[in-house]
This record gives C-alpha cells, structure tokens and sequence, in this order.
C-alpha cells in the first residue's frame, strides 16, 4: 500500500473517531423537516444549539452544507452527497434491530398494506416476494381502498405502508416516487369511436361516461373537468377491475391507467381514443408515517423495496 493511501485511511479513521455522529443525525433532521427552526422544534432543542451543531459539522468536513433562504433550507453540493450518505446510515440504524431478529430467526408477525387498486409496479412485486421468500413466518395484509382512505388509514396508524396518489402532501407522512402512472381514455369495441383518435378531449363531452369517484386522482380530475368529460355519468366504480368491466359492457367510455389496461385487456376488448400527447400523469407513491415505531416485518419490507427503488434510479 503507498504512503498517499495510507494516509488517506488514517485521515478517514480519524474522522470516524473525532466526529460527533449525533451531528449527522442533526443534519439529516434540519433537511427533512426543511429549515433549522422547524428541526429545534420536532427535536425539541433550541434553535441556537441546533445551528450550532450544524457550524461544527461543517467544520469537521471544511465545507458548506447548506444555505439559508426565505423558503427554509437549500442544500450545497456538498450537503446533497451527505444527505444521500446520512439515508443511508439512517436506514441503517432503524434496520439493527429488525436484521438482529432476522438472523436469530425472530421474524414473525403482520405487515398492513393498504393500496389503490391494480397498482402495477415490479419493485413492489419483488420486494412481497422477498419478504415472503426470506421470512415465510411474516402474514401480508393487503387492503384495498380509495387513495383519500389510503392516506387517512396511515395518518390513524391502520397501515403501516401505502401506496397512493396525493396532491396535497402531508408533513406527517413520508413520501417515496413508485411509478409514474399515464391515464388513456378507453371505448369498448362495439364503440361507434373504435379504432379513431380523438384530438381533442373536449370532442367528448357528450359521452356516457365512466366513473371512479373517491379513487379518482386528482390531477385526473382536473384534466377530466377542464374537457367536460364525465357530465353524462353512465356508471360509477371504485375499483379499477370494475371501471374496466363496465366499460367493456359498453355502458360508457372511461379512464384506466395505461399499465392496467395493458394488463387486463388480453382480448383486444379496449381502443385508446386520445394521442399520446394529452394524456393526464401523475406520480404515484410508496407512502409511510414519519419515522413511526414500526415492527421488524415492514421494517424489513421497507428495506427490501426501497433497495430496489434506489437500484432502478442508479440504473436510469
């Protein structure tokens, strides 16, 4: 080994031991809660020994983190890289316990899932049948619900993990990008419309149509009401399978996700009827409460999906 690595490693070493790493948990919180007061204030600390601890950890590295501004916080270039390191040692610290109980064969129990239906993401299939490969004595529980039911069942502490839209986020909760769902609206084939793209959505207003209610995502509704889509409201379902079905039975054209309908339709049933280009979107998310006290099985599934959500970005 050569003098400049060696060096390096004792230097490194160094830190390690020097270091408060109470700091990087203090940095962690001052991001995630998006300004110095509003972290002194979840951490319970004054605002001054809060700033402080900020200076010296800044010190110890010998750069800027972050900047102050009208808004809260804006990280540096510098703060990003440490921010992305303190998830990671944060998830960590949260996973010992649950890894401890895994290798002394602990693992029992249930994980509360509740979701909007027919949601279509692989990382959410991989990491249920991780959790079911590696620790077969865990029960999943899945219910299905209306987005606004999803956010309120983790907001009361019925589920421990969501899958939902939200268009108003809420700082109790935590939000993780899942998949991007695209909205098509769909005839069935004994249509007069089928096989013809309809350039503008408005052309359709006169339609029966299909609704979702309490399901339907917001930024769907807004497109849906800018178009006058759904004025003649020819039937109603909560459930995504049954939206499909009721459009098939050519009781009205409707909205599905471009994913499920790919899924679902195996019989050439459905005729997308807009381009491409108008298609309503919309982020969907894996959603958890703000560091709860969670048991070990979501601990463990939290891991096991979040692992696979950071390998697709590094991929992309």
């Amino acid at each position: 080994m050569d003098d400049s690595k060696k060096t390096k490693e004792k230097s490194d070493a160094n830190f390690a031991r020097r270091v408060d790493w109470n700091l990087f948990q203090l940095f962690h919180e001052i991001v995630r809660a998006g300004g110095i007061g509003a972290a002194a204030r979840r951490l319970n600390r004054q605002q001054p020994s809060v700033s402080a601890g900020l200076k010296r950890l800044e010190d110890h590295l010998g750069a800027t983190l972050l900047r102050r501004t009208a808004q809260g916080v804006e990280l540096m270039p510098a703060g990003r890289a440490l921010f992305a390191l303190c998830e990671t040692m944060m998830g960590a610290v949260r996973a010992a316990p649950h890894e401890v109980a895994t290798a002394a064969g602990l693992v029992e129990g249930v994980i509360n899932i509740r979701t909007m239906s027919s949601v279509v993401s692989p990382e959410f299939d991989a990491a249920l049948a991780a959790l079911h490969r590696h620790h077969p004595g865990v029960g999943i529980h899945i219910e299905v619900s209306p987005w606004r039911e999803v956010i309120a069942a983790l907001k009361s502490g019925d589920a421990e993990v969501g899958i939902a839209v939200d268009s108003a986020p809420d700082a109790a909760l935590c939000y993780q990008p899942l998949i991007r769902e695209t909205q098509q609206l769909y005839c069935h084939k004994a249509h007069a419309l089928y096989g013809m793209t309809v350039p503008q959505p408005s052309d359709l207003a006169d339609q029966p149509f299909i609704m979702t209610g309490e399901d339907e995502p917001q930024d769907l509704e807004n497109f849906r009401r800018r178009y006058g889509l759904g004025s003649r409201a020819a039937g109603f379902a909560e459930n995504l399978n049954e939206a499909k079905r009721l459009i098939e039975l050519g009781v009205g054209i409707g909205f599905l996700p471009t994913c499920v309908a790919e899924t679902l339709d195996n019989r050439g049933a459905l005729w997308p009827l807009l381009p491409e280009a108008v298609l309503p979107a919309y982020q969907v998310y894996l959603v958890t409460r703000d560091e709860p006290a969670r048991n070990t099985p979501t601990e463990l599934f939290l891991a096991e999906i979040m692992g696979r959500l950071r390998e697709r970005q590094t991929e992309t």
